[in-house]
């Protein structure tokens, strides 16, 4: 029940975020809406990911992961 609280928190402030900022987004402003959305809700999915897997490698260790192969291969060279 612990993580549901924690879900619930997260969800309500993601909402009060949105309501907080929607209203000073010019009405014909499509692309930064659509840019808040996508952001807000890919913040989040991470929140609850992060609530549910606190071991979850952060994105500097995908990015090592990437580029290590092509760091060795230029060092070579």
């Amino acid at each position: 029940m612990k993580w549901m609280a924690a879900v619930i928190g997260l969800t309500i402030l993601v909402v009060l975020l949105t309501l907080y900022e929607w209203p000073k987004m010019d009405q014909h402003q499509k692309k930064e809406k659509t840019a808040f959305v996508t952001i807000t809700a890919m913040g989040w999915l991470l929140a609850i990911l992060l609530l549910f897997f606190p071991d979850l490698p952060g994105p500097t260790q995908m990015i090592d992961k990437l580029f290590k192969p092509l760091g060795r291969m230029l060092e070579k060279k």
